[in-house]
């Protein structure tokens, strides 16, 4: 389970230095794709298989499906762990999520999420999110 917050900058390469703490259960190759809220999303090759099946079974009939499937799997790329710890951020998914240098990778459960700071910023400084509201709807899905 990934979870916790971490502030790293990109190099003048576009690597990223990946948390200790989540390197070993990230594994050395992994997907990296776009996400939604203007962040990437990078699985474990496990969890992508998930994944995969998972979105497999949508109906191809369905309009909404095949554009989220085009969107998530046009964005992904496999990555690797250098030896040094780092990741190459492929410059297709630094303009998508909007990251110049400095970066927040934060954990969210079975994926990780990379967020340029601006963004991530914005996004926790957000008016329309009230996290009481927020919970207030978890409780009705009953968590």
């Amino acid at each position: 389970m990934f979870i916790g917050e971490y502030r790293h900058s990109l190099d003048s390469k576009n690597r990223l230095i990946m948390p200790a703490k989540f390197r070993e259960e990230l594994g050395s190759n992994f997907v990296m794709t776009k996400g939604l809220d203007n962040c990437l999303f990078v699985y474990s090759e496990a969890e992508w298989k998930n994944i995969e099946n998972k979105l497999k079974t949508l109906p191809m009939t369905s309009k909404d499906a095949r554009a989220f499937v085009r969107f998530f799997f046009a964005g992904a790329t496999e990555c690797e762990i250098d030896k040094q710890g780092r990741i190459l951020v492929p410059s297709n998914l630094k303009e998508f999520a909007r990251i110049d240098k400095d970066v927040v990778i934060i954990g969210v459960l079975t994926r990780l999420e990379i967020w340029s700071v601006d963004e991530w910023n914005k996004f926790n400084n957000d008016a329309n999110i009230s996290y009481e509201d927020v919970a207030e709807k978890m409780s009705q899905l009953g968590i």
